[in-house]
């Protein structure tokens, strides 16, 4: 007895050890968005590890976190339009403002739109446009100033679209007038014959790889983000950005916790550290993306804040249309954008 009661005394102090929470965050969120000085500069203020995992697109965040409830994330990064859809299906949690002490830098123009009217489940992060990449060294940019002019026969076997359903869509429905966030079937079908008659101009579909295919000439002409044109004109000055003038989306990624996120404490934590505006500056700097936070944006370069590509005017962003969730005419969406890839 004297043996057993001195082993338990000596495996004490290891069962207390254990028995405290490993400070762990679990982040899953788009590849490139928390540049690894951020991530080192969190843990080491905090002591919480932070284990990234990122994904391609919404639909496998969507999908990985519907099918797997227990997943273990404990932050993700959702596009605005799906927001709303996890949100009603149960997959987020709401956010206990009262933990968070940097919000106030969120610029107003992302707060409370229609996705979360009162960001209950998400706070803004990083926005970009889609538009039009033009290698000015093969085309003249002057003759490229819509979605429409991509159906010129000029152009076949030469585009690049962006491998993402909404992406797509999206450009059909802006040549066609509808709204990129239609739940009409007959709009979407229409975009889809619409776009089958682009299929012989488009080369590649790609999703994780534009910024260097435009650098690199690979490609000259297509569809892209606002903050990986930035950053390529860096490398190749003769790639030029360009605002359809037949309208454009935005895209709004956003700060989010799982339903059955463990660390919710550390998340918030995150989310907090994430809102300083010198953090955010750091994130916008090194993703060339837009920042949603007010005061990071004064803090960034010149060159940044002015740039017509990154933060383009008022009459410019007159013609934007925020995605949004389509509801169950997402299903429709995706079928039609296998059939399109299928009919390549």
């Amino acid at each position: 007895m004297r043996v057993l009661a001195l082993l338990l005394l000596l495996c004490l102090p290891w069962s207390n050890v254990l028995a405290q929470e490993k400070k762990v965050l679990n982040v899953y969120a788009w590849s490139g968005f928390l540049p690894d000085p951020v991530i080192k500069a969190f843990e080491q203020e905090t002591g919480i590890q932070v284990n990234y995992s990122t994904y391609i697109n919404n639909e496998v965040l969507y999908a990985k976190l519907k099918t797997n409830m227990g997943s273990g994330y404990d932050l993700v990064m959702p596009s605005a339009y799906f927001i709303n859809r996890m949100a009603s299906q149960d997959l987020l949690q709401k956010i206990d403002h009262k933990r968070l002490t940097q919000t106030k830098h969120l610029n107003p123009q992302f707060l409370k739109r229609e996705h979360d009217p009162n960001n209950d489940y998400c706070l803004p992060f990083l926005w970009s446009s889609t538009g039009i990449v033009v290698n000015k060294k093969y085309h003249d940019p002057k003759t490229i100033q819509t979605w429409a002019d991509f159906w010129d026969p000029q152009y076949h076997n030469q585009l690049l679209a962006l491998d993402d359903v909404r992406e797509m869509f999206s450009i059909a429905l802006l040549v066609l007038g509808y709204s990129v966030n239609t739940q009409n079937p007959e709009e979407i079908e229409a975009a889809y014959r619409k776009l089958k008659g682009l299929m012989p101009n488009i080369k590649l579909f790609n999703m994780d790889t534009v910024r260097s295919i435009y650098i690199d000439e690979d490609i000259t002409l297509g569809m892209g983000w606002s903050g990986d044109c930035f950053l390529a004109q860096a490398e190749n000055p003769n790639l030029d950005f360009i605002y359809p003038q037949d309208g454009f989306i935005i895209s709004l990624d956003c700060l989010a916790i799982p339903k059955h996120a463990v660390h919710v404490n550390y998340a918030h934590q995150f989310i907090d550290f994430l809102c300083r505006p010198e953090i955010a500056k750091q994130i916008a700097m090194e993703t060339g993306f837009a920042t949603a936070n007010l005061s990071a944006k004064r803090l960034l370069p010149e060159a940044m804040q002015r740039s017509p590509i990154l933060y383009p005017n008022e009459q410019t962003l007159a013609r934007a249309q925020l995605q949004l969730d389509v509801g169950e005419a997402a299903a429709l969406y995706e079928k039609q954008f296998e059939w399109l890839k299928l009919s390549d």
